[in-house]
């Protein structure tokens, strides 16, 4: 899906004309008179006196400017206003892997807004942006993620240099702020329901999706070669269930909760353990470290687990694993889709 550039203009002043030469020479369709259906890069320019009528548009996301002032401050105004939707970007997910694209894509210059459902199951808190759905606000690597209520709650943060987080899982914002481009990186390890319709480019992470028809790029998420890697065609590598080999260990760094039950921290990310130790209760049945090594991840206090959920993660590095800073991977996954991101909007401006 491509990026319409269209302009309605509503008024006769010379000033408008300008405008109207304006956009026409730099390829943006221009008509007069009131547009039938608004599209998200829609620019209607109001006449002197006109103002009352863009009470009529308020509730579109489409751009707006009165011609009120000087013609030079009018084009201004609708190519910053286009400059930023442009590089609008929603991220579906803000877990430890989706927080490493949040802050490459912010630190980029992008605008971000990133959802998350009523109740995030992220273990890697301290790396996680989903943990502003907690506590109001959190912060990794320098990036604070803001609780947002409202896509006007959303867009007030950005101003303020943060990332919004909004409790969505269905993704309703996304025809409320109508992004340029939608990140899915739930990291479900299948499709919640991501297509190529819902923006005009969309980015998938990992198995589940297949570029071409689900989005229009999938990245890859499994550790090796080709981890971060842009796929234009064909899909990720199918997830296996089997965590990444981290010196030496895999399925056994992970724990799972053995029962159903509400989950309870005994011990906090960041802790140095040695198997055998208690990190946690699910109902009252008590949870061990499988490893030595650093306890990596921890579900949230209060949480609702079924049997078989995963709850914990120990790194076996120990101390000199940083639980604090994105990881190698994350890192990795946020390059490829910002690879994607800078590319699309380079095609835009051909």
């Amino acid at each position: 899906m491509d990026i319409e550039k269209s302009i309605y203009i509503i008024a006769d002043s010379d000033e408008a004309k300008v405008v109207e030469a304006f956009f026409s020479y730099a390829g943006w369709r221009v008509e007069r008179g009131y547009p039938e259906a608004i599209s998200p890069f829609t620019a209607i320019v109001l006449g002197r006196g006109n103002a009352s009528l863009l009470q009529s548009f308020s509730a579109t996301p489409a751009f707006f400017a009165a011609v009120i002032y000087d013609e030079l401050r009018t084009i201004g105004d609708i190519l910053k206003a286009f400059g930023f939707r442009k590089r609008l970007v929603v991220v579906r997910g803000a877990g430890d892997l989706a927080t490493g694209t949040i802050i490459k894509l912010h630190n980029a210059g992008y605008s971000v807004i990133a959802t998350e459902i009523e109740r995030p199951t992220v273990i890697r808190r301290t790396v996680s942006l989903a943990e502003a759905v907690y506590s109001g606000t959190a912060e990794v690597e320098g990036v604070t993620g803001c609780l947002a209520e409202s896509a006007g709650d959303a867009f007030r943060i950005i101003r303020s240099g943060s990332v919004p987080i909004m409790k969505d899982p269905q993704l309703y914002i996304i025809e409320e702020v109508r992004p340029a481009i939608l990140v899915d990186a739930a990291i479900a390890k299948r499709n919640l329901g991501t297509h190529k319709g819902l923006a005009p480019f969309v980015i998938a992470l990992g198995p589940g999706f297949s570029a071409g028809v689900d989005a229009d790029v999938v990245i890859e998420t499994k550790r090796g070669h080709s981890l971060g890697s842009v796929i234009r065609s064909g899909t990720a590598i199918p997830n296996t269930g089997v965590p990444g080999n981290i010196a030496g260990y895999a399925s056994e760094r992970v724990i799972h909760s053995p029962c159903a039950g509400v989950f309870h921290g005994a011990r906090a990310v960041g802790d140095i353990v040695c198997k055998g130790d208690v990190i946690a209760y699910v109902g009252t049945a008590a949870i061990t470290a499988t490893i030595d090594g650093k306890l990596r991840g921890l579900l949230h206090d209060g949480l609702s687990v079924p049997e078989g959920f995963k709850i914990a993660d120990i790194d076996p590095r120990g101390a000199a694993v940083d639980h604090l800073t994105v990881s190698d991977k994350a890192r990795a996954i946020a390059g490829g889709v910002l690879e994607a991101a800078d590319s699309f909007i380079a095609m835009l401006g051909k």
